[in-house]
């Protein structure tokens, strides 16, 4: 059971929400972050 943990991490495919919240975690202030939040509600971003 260990190794196959490791190989499902390993797999694994980040989901839509979880490709966003790295997007926004990458800010470096308060006003990159606002702005990365308006490119998500406007579509701006794919991901």
């Amino acid at each position: 059971m260990f190794g196959f943990s490791k190989v499902k991490k390993a797999f694994h495919i980040p989901t839509r929400r979880e490709r966003e919240e790295a997007f926004l975690a990458g800010a470096k202030d308060r006003y990159d972050l606002e702005y990365r939040m308006r490119q998500i509600e406007r579509g701006q971003i794919s991901f």
